[in-house]
């Protein structure tokens, strides 16, 4: 039987800042006047995508988007909050934090050989 799949989120350009400008190059005076070049900046993962490759803002746009999508900080965003959804970052947090409790926190001595911190009574010091 297959997985019937799920929409946990959905992200659009009202997610985004828009901010039109003036592209640059080769195109004559109506590309030097006009702001059909479009940066996007999707404000929760801070993730820019840009074009200007168009004259037309609305395909500019689009592409800006499908830019902007491809970055790295957009797709960490996007894990993260699909673990969120999901109830999984919840279970991570408390793997990551049980993990730091147990480290074994090192330091180096005089002589350049790492040795496990101890306190001045002599205790393990826990990150």
């Amino acid at each position: 039987m297959e997985k019937k799949k799920q929409k946990l989120f959905s992200v659009t350009l009202k997610d985004c800042e828009v901010q039109p400008y003036k592209g640059s190059g080769a195109g004559g005076q109506k590309r030097n006047k006009t702001s059909s070049a479009i940066r996007l900046v999707h404000t929760a993962s801070g993730a820019v995508g840009q074009c200007e490759n168009f004259r037309e803002q609305s395909k500019n746009k689009a592409e800006a988007f499908k830019r902007m999508a491809a970055t790295k900080e957009f797709k960490t965003w996007i894990h993260i909050e699909s673990c969120r959804a999901t109830g999984e970052l919840h279970k991570i947090e408390q793997e990551v934090e049980k993990a730091v409790k147990e480290a074994k926190v090192e330091i180096k001595d005089d002589n350049g050989k790492w040795v496990e911190w101890r306190d001045k009574d002599g205790n393990r010091v826990k990150a």
